[in-house]
Formats: structure tokens, C-alpha cells, sequence
């Protein structure tokens, strides 16, 4: 937790909090050029990225930008961490979100759905090679291997393959924004951008008083569909990977109703 918080650029994640982990090098996102220039040098270990940045409000990297990640960290001999515990297990359409171009990072971090939203799950996984640099009594963790919880993630998996969840994701995803971008049209003046892959998306109004993202939201939760602010003019959509067309399509036009009242 403390090498999480000593990482962010967030003063609400890390405020209040510390001593902060030292040699933490901040590289701007969608940078390839500055992340070169930081990981050549010869004392840098790791980089640690999300594929899509969630709580920054869904910023979706360049084309190409987690290909060059990865050959970049290749080239230095730096191990790539990818942090998909947001954006893993078809929550963008794919079962990763590396997956989107076909990338394999060294270290994979996973949580949140990988237990179905069941019991408290996530996971760390790498290759022999990475994980064998632990030795036997190097690391400890109290619940870590737990019984219940493994098979709890196990079956999670299952349901996720077996229902095609990453697809439905995917095929939902892309009419969820095609929906907004329609909005979009229709009241230009309200919305400023519509973003996301899969079933994680973000839609950016125009912020002003009384019209933040948080007013927007809490009119949404009145008509009984919740979304998240994650910045004052973004508004994040994250919706179960079940979701069917004719529910989402409901959701829209209770987005639409709100957003035509601003």
C-alpha cells in the first residue's frame, strides 16, 4: 500500500499518509519519449503503468503506446508491471487490456473481478523466472492462498470465459459510446468528450456551477443509474459485464434526460 501511495501524482491518495517509499520516478502517461529517457538509466528497475488510467478518468493511451512500453523495457532490461486491476478480466473487452495489442507485461497485477465481486481477491502473476527471485520465507502474506478465496477466483474465471463476458463487454462498450457520441451531437455545449474501451468509459462535460460532474451524478442516482465522478468534469461508466442491450440502452436515455436538463 505504502509503494502504491508513494507513486501517485494524487494528493488525495497520498495525503496524510507516509514516509513515502523512496526512488519513485514519476514518467508522464502516453510519454514515450520521456518513459526512454527515465528507464535507460542503469538503476531503474521496473515500470509500473495502467493500460487505461481509471481513476484519472479513463484516459485511454495513443495506439501503439503499451506495444512501445513494451519494447522499450525489453530493450533496457526493465521489468514492465501492468496494473490491471481495473482494466482486467473483460472489463474493456478483452480478458486484458494489454491484450488489445497483443503484449504480455512481466509482471501482471489483478483484483477486484477476479472474484466476482464475492470475497476480497487480487493477484500477482509472472513467470518462473520472476517469481523464483523469492526464496522461501522471503514473503509473507496472511490470507495469501487462501482455500476459499482461490476457489472463489476460479469459478469467477470460469463464468468469465463460459458467458463470454469480455465480448459482451466489447460488443456493449461499443454501442454504450456510439450512444454518448450521439448525445455528443445534441448538446455540444454540455459534453466535451466521449472516451473508453469496453465496458469502461467516460464521458467529460463542460464543468460549471451546479453542472459538475458530482451534480450530474447524484441526478443519475435519482433516476437509478450510478456512475462516478473521478474528476470535476468527468463522469465514469462502469456498468456489470452482464449488462444487456436493452438494459443499457435504458441507461442512455436516463443519461440523456439528465444531460438535456443542464
Amino acid at each position: 500500500t505504502m509503494s502504491a501511495i508513494s507513486s501517485s501524482t494524487d494528493p488525495k491518495s497520498y495525503s496524510g499518509f507516509g514516509p513515502y517509499m523512496p526512488n519513485f520516478d514519476i514518467v508522464s502517461y502516453n510519454d514515450v519519449i520521456s518513459l526512454e529517457r527515465t528507464i535507460s538509466h542503469p538503476t531503474c528497475a521496473a515500470f509500473i503503468v495502467e493500460p487505461i488510467q481509471g481513476e484519472a478518468g479513463v484516459v485511454v493511451p495513443s495506439p501503439g503506446y503499451l506495444a512501445k512500453v513494451r519494447e522499450l523495457c525489453t530493450k533496457y532490461n526493465v521489468l514492465f508491471i501492468a496494473d490491471e486491476v481495473q482494466t482486467g478480466l473483460g472489463r474493456t473487452g478483452r480478458m486484458l487490456a494489454c491484450d488489445h495489442e497483443d503484449v504480455k507485461p512481466d509482471i501482471l497485477v489483478l483484483g477486484k473481478a477476479l472474484s466476482g465481486g464475492i470475497l476480497p481477491v487480487s493477484a500477482v502473476l509472472a513467470n518462473d523466472e520472476i517469481m523464483l527471485c523469492i526464496k522461501p520465507g522471503e514473503h509473507g502474506s496472511t490470507y495469501g492462498g487462501n482455500p476459499l478465496g482461490c476457489a472463489v477466483a476460479r469459478a469467477a474465471l470460469e463464468v468469465l470465459v463460459e458467458e463470454k463476458l469480455a465480448e459482451n463487454a466489447e460488443k456493449m462498450g461499443q454501442l454504450f459510446r456510439s450512444e454518448m457520441q450521439k448525445l455528443q451531437q445534441e448538446f455540444p455545449k454540455s459534453i466535451t468528450h466521449v472516451r473508453g474501451k469496453g465496458l469502461l468509459n467516460a464521458v467529460a462535460i463542460h464543468p460549471v456551477p451546479g453542472k459538475a460532474a458530482m451534480d450530474v451524478c447524484l441526478k443519475l442516482r435519482d433516476l437509478g443509474l450510478l456512475a462516478k465522478p473521478t474528476q470535476s468534469d468527468i463522469i465514469r461508466f462502469a456498468p456489470p459485464l452482464v449488462i444487456t442491450e436493452e438494459q443499457l440502452l435504458d441507461g442512455c436515455s436516463k443519461i440523456r434526460k439528465v444531460i438535456s436538463s443542464l
